[in-house]
């Protein structure tokens, strides 16, 4: 091996690097604790899923009961359909709810006016801080047969008759929860967007408008490109998360008895069938069946995206 010259020094050990990096490491102190606390302490409680627990016995004293409670979940009458229901709401939230901040991230990209740029932003995501109470309080008097502000309009335009209940029709049940739910988000999603487009090299838009390149083509050429890789990380995460349908918004919105064909999904089953009812075995072994789902989703996700070279890990 031939001899450049240079003295090389050993890479400090790692206690030495963070001795003098003590402040910033002191930093991730309450992250970290935070994330033991209600993350991975809380992980002791999955014992349960394989118990007959009590709360007189405890998780030392419960008998063990094996896989009785996910063939219990399995069997129930209700299991195939809670699955689809939170199949299909999923599948439509990602398919709506994803590409939806993506279109106005590139649309306010495009905006030269910055004063209106920046007040369809601020419209934009404050829904985002409204809580779902308010929200499905909102939607449910805006739906409503008595001064509904939409039967009102539809009357005006000879659309309809009579007032419609929208909240008792399971078939529109899907399109409110998904609208809401797009309408919530589309603002505060966007900024993520919005600061990957920001980080594109100007240059390439300047080359591309030299060669008369419209801004349209500039759009699909160099601008959604340079952001794949953050489309694609929010995609696997939204693909792991794809049996999370939703809890508050269908918990407050799917309320009516009549929609529960159509409302009851994992979250909800498990918060009415489990917990409303002390079966906390239960529900944990639900829970434990759509967790394990989730990560199988999540690593599969991530698999398929690793051969376009952006993935997770």
């Amino acid at each position: 091996m031939r001899n450049t010259g240079r003295k090389t020094y050993p890479k400090p050990k790692l206690y030495a690097r963070l001795l003098r990096q003590w402040d910033v490491q002191l930093m991730v102190v309450p992250a970290l604790l935070f994330i033991v606390v209600f993350s991975y302490i809380p992980m002791y409680g999955v014992l349960m899923a394989f118990q007959d627990y009590s709360i007189f016995q405890g998780f030392l004293a419960s008998p063990w009961v094996g896989f009785k409670h996910f063939e219990m979940f399995f069997q129930a009458p209700e299991f195939w359909s809670v699955i689809r229901n939170t199949l299909v709401i999923s599948l439509l939230k990602l398919a709506v709810g994803f590409p939806a901040p993506i279109l106005l991230a590139l649309m306010l990209n495009e905006v030269r006016n910055r004063a209106f740029k920046r007040t369809v932003q601020t419209i934009s995501y404050l829904p985002h801080f409204i809580s779902w109470v308010i929200v499905s309080g909102f939607v449910t008097s805006l739906l409503s047969t008595d001064n509904g502000s939409l039967n009102i309009a539809l009357q005006n335009l000879n659309l309809i008759g009579a007032p419609i209940n929208f909240l008792s029709i399971p078939e529109y049940f899907w399109t409110i929860l998904v609208t809401t739910g797009v309408w919530k988000e589309i603002g505060f999603s966007s900024i993520v967007y919005l600061a990957a487009i920001a980080g594109v090299d100007p240059q390439l838009y300047e080359a591309a408008a030299m060669d008369g390149v419209s801004r349209l083509r500039q759009m699909f050429s160099i601008t959604l490109p340079s952001i794949m890789p953050v489309i694609i990380v929010f995609l696997i995460l939204d693909i792991g998360n794809l049996l999370n349908a939703g809890f508050e918004d269908i918990l407050l919105l799917g309320a009516n008895p009549v929609l529960r064909d159509v409302a009851d999904v994992i979250d909800t089953y498990v918060y009415r069938v489990g917990i409303q009812n002390s079966r906390y075995s239960y529900a944990t072994a639900v829970g434990l069946f759509k967790g394990v789902l989730s990560v199988a989703l999540l690593a599969a996700a991530n698999y398929a995206a690793r051969r376009s070279g952006n993935s997770l890990w």
